[in-house]
């Protein structure tokens, strides 16, 4: 299992390399000027100087090695400086946004407590509730359990998050009055009263986003879970006298979860671009925020490292769905 592990870290490098080839060049090549926004009333020799400023008067293969280096070693060594205190990047040239005019990673790291505090709580909320709902929804199949499951979870499944994240808004902020319909990222949890405030105003877009997330992990754990309690090693557990508990929650669970890691792993990196129109509704000043408004400002910087942050995560994510495959089923040996 570690060699496998440290041959698919290996071989992520030329696939992260080529990935970000790709986007740096889908977004040099994407219409639309970093200068549009600058007043007219700037003389367009100003223009000029401030283009060569932003590093746009170089050819497009130095502005790609420039930003590799940038995001693969000096954004290391200054997170490197900042744990304990060395000076490694200083004087070191870092990506700076175009619209902030400040370091990205700087800016990235101020939005990521944000969208954790909503995407993480939502994942685990979504996961806690989807694997027990699964399993008793296979279990108990074609029960009352079973038909209301498989109906929220297919509506869940359909509705759009910017449908739902105003429905909610209407029904719990407006009428209601219980949550307030805005996030408020400059609040900060320093005891339990502060912390119940936090709470509240989480509750609607972890709501949000987790039903669309259970729906999805339940319908696979039901349909996973099915498959294998048809099964010739189940029958044969049962006719040794095993009990029941013993066959699903140790042998059929653990054969059916292999599939599920998939969907859990592949779908961590996924939901933090899912957030993007949810942190839009609920005024979130996260990733998924900041990764519109960069786009808005044609901050390519901002969205060049964003997006390439998602593909890292999707790299990673997948090489931990393949080493859990190994601890899952004994059956399973990469080495």
């Amino acid at each position: 299992m570690l060699t496998f592990t440290i041959r698919r870290l290996i071989f992520a490098v030329p696939t992260l390399l080529f990935t970000a080839l790709i986007i740096f060049l889908l977004l040099e090549l994407a219409p639309g000027d970093p200068m549009s926004n600058v007043p007219l009333t700037v003389p367009d020799d100003v223009k000029q100087q401030m283009r060569l400023a932003l590093g746009l008067g170089e050819p497009m293969h130095i502005r790609f090695f420039k930003w590799i280096v940038q995001f693969f070693w000096i954004e290391p060594l200054n997170l490197f400086d900042q744990m304990f205190g060395t000076t490694f990047a200083e004087g070191k040239l870092r990506v700076i946004s175009w619209q902030s005019r400040s370091p990205v990673i700087d800016i990235i790291a101020e939005r990521i407590p944000q969208t954790l505090w909503v995407v993480g709580t939502a994942y685990v909320v979504a996961i806690a509730i989807a694997i027990p709902v699964g399993i008793y929804s296979a279990y108990r199949q074609y029960s009352f359990f079973d038909q209301a499951g498989t109906f929220i979870t297919m509506v869940g499944y359909s509705v759009p998050p910017f449908f739902s994240g105003v429905l909610v808004i209407v029904v719990f902020a407006v009428n209601l009055g219980w949550f307030p319909s805005i996030y408020d990222t400059t609040h900060k949890v320093v005891d339990w009263d502060s912390f119940v405030v936090q709470l509240k105003q989480m509750i609607m877009p972890v709501m949000v986003l987790a039903l669309q997330i259970t729906s999805q992990i339940s319908r696979f754990m039901r349909a996973s879970m099915l498959d294998n309690l048809e099964q010739d090693y189940v029958r044969t557990a049962r006719a040794k006298g095993m009990g029941e508990r013993t066959v699903v929650m140790v042998h059929v669970l653990r054969n059916s979860m292999i599939p599920v890691v998939t969907v859990i792993a592949l779908g961590i990196p996924a939901i933090f671009g899912g957030a993007i129109i949810t942190e839009q509704v609920f005024k979130v000043n996260g990733i998924g925020q900041l990764l519109i408004t960069a786009i808005q400002a044609n901050d390519l910087p901002m969205v060049q490292t964003l997006t390439f942050i998602f593909a890292v995560l999707i790299v990673l994510f997948n090489l931990f769905a393949d080493v859990l495959y190994g601890i899952l089923d004994p059956r399973i040996r990469y080495d």
